[in-house]
């Protein structure tokens, strides 16, 4: 199951320009594949628009409960402490067609 998730922060909290949020996203991305592995999900696409501040995840996973438990590691709540971030299902194009039919 596909799942799109968005996240937006502040100017003053971009990695870009503050340290701190800097060393949290690095310690986040060194960990992120060990941890998708741990739960079961893949990080099938990533961007980032750089001057909305958002960044654009999509993930499969088999539900939604393991996604959560795996944006419920440290390190995944330590990156969520700056940013807005919503998450929802999603299919294919090619899946919803099929519900056309």
């Amino acid at each position: 199951m596909l799942f799109l998730q968005t996240s937006k922060h502040a100017p003053e909290s971009c990695p870009m320009h503050n340290e701190k949020t800097k060393k949290v996203l690095a310690d986040f991305m060194a960990k992120m594949g060990q941890l998708a592995k741990k739960h079961g999900i893949k990080l099938v696409g990533s961007w980032t628009s750089m001057p909305e501040h958002l960044i654009v995840n999509v993930f499969d996973a088999p539900n939604m409960e393991t996604l959560m438990k795996f944006l419920m590691e440290p390190e995944a709540m330590n990156w969520s402490a700056f940013n807005t971030t919503e998450t929802r299902p999603v299919w294919t194009t090619e899946e919803a067609m099929k519900l056309l039919k």
